[in-house]
């Protein structure tokens, strides 16, 4: 059904918020803000990207639906905030335009994958597990042995896989060729500033720089227009605790270790 004010969103900049690790509920919100903003037809989006990365998949169907939404004429401009690396790169590359602060910590491109090897401590609390299994590597990454061999061979080629398509996707939305890519998606991060002598952002600057690049991209006039928030993260009981800063990074740190043990990560992990 058309909306009803359809005509008044088609002057409106959209505007959507990635923060922290992208994983399942990240990449829900965020495509359903899409999808919003490409019903109301609004000519531009200012895309907020404030994430260390996070789940291979979650993080390449972001980047898929921001291509389909630039497919149907919308301008989007990211919006790159204290940091956005790894994962937050990779969706960044969909957009028309990047502006990152001088001093945004961004770039680790690449791919980890990280397992917990728990046989020693295991073994002193007198604990062993018995497996069962279909096949050779249905136990891989088992916290109660390490790697053999064949594992390691496989999960790195698991990994390569992954990887080259990072690279693919950072060489196309940047215009870069691949080779000039891999020189520098090594993990390492960057400074904006020098993300910006390499070719991954296109201009230095905070949030109102984007803002106004991307109304201009969009032929609105930046001077008056404001963007309007889509897909906001519901707020949670927590943010009215004192300390709630240092518990959500506990959380956070906590469900990187445990919840996504043994998952591919697009993921920057100092």
């Amino acid at each position: 059904m058309p909306w009803p004010w359809r005509r008044k969103t088609r002057r409106t900049l959209a505007r959507i918020a990635i923060e922290g690790p992208i994983a399942g509920p990240t990449r829900s919100r965020v495509i359903k803000a899409l999808r919003q903003v490409e019903q109301r037809e609004c000519p531009a989006l200012l895309l907020r990207i404030d994430s260390p990365g996070g789940t291979v998949g979650d993080s390449q169907e972001i980047y898929s639906a921001l291509l389909r939404l630039r497919e149907k004429g919308c301008k989007v401009v990211a919006s790159f905030g204290n940091i956005s690396a790894s994962g937050g790169v990779y969706i960044g590359v969909a957009a028309e335009k990047i502006v990152a602060n001088p001093g945004t910590i961004t770039g680790s491109i690449g791919v980890i994958l990280r397992g917990n090897n728990l046989s020693k401590l295991l073994e002193r609390l007198g604990v062993s597990f018995e497996t069962v299994k279909s096949g050779l590597y249905k136990d891989i990454l088992s916290p109660d042995r390490a790697l053999s061999e064949g594992e390691r061979k496989l999960l790195q080629s698991l990994i390569d896989s992954s990887y080259h398509q990072f690279v693919e996707a950072v060489a196309t939305g940047r215009g870069l060729n691949q080779e000039t890519v891999r020189g520098f998606a090594d993990g390492r991060v960057f400074s904006g500033a020098q993300a910006l002598e390499l070719g991954l952002v296109d201009v230095l600057g905070d949030e109102e720089t984007a803002r106004r690049l991307a109304a201009e991209l969009a032929g609105l006039d930046p001077e008056k227009t404001r963007p309007t928030t889509f897909g906001s993260p519901p707020k949670r009981f927590g943010g009215v605790l004192p300390g709630r800063s240092q518990l959500r990074q506990l959380i956070e740190s906590f469900s990187l270790e445990l919840a996504w043990s043994g998952q591919p990560l697009w993921l920057y992990r100092p």
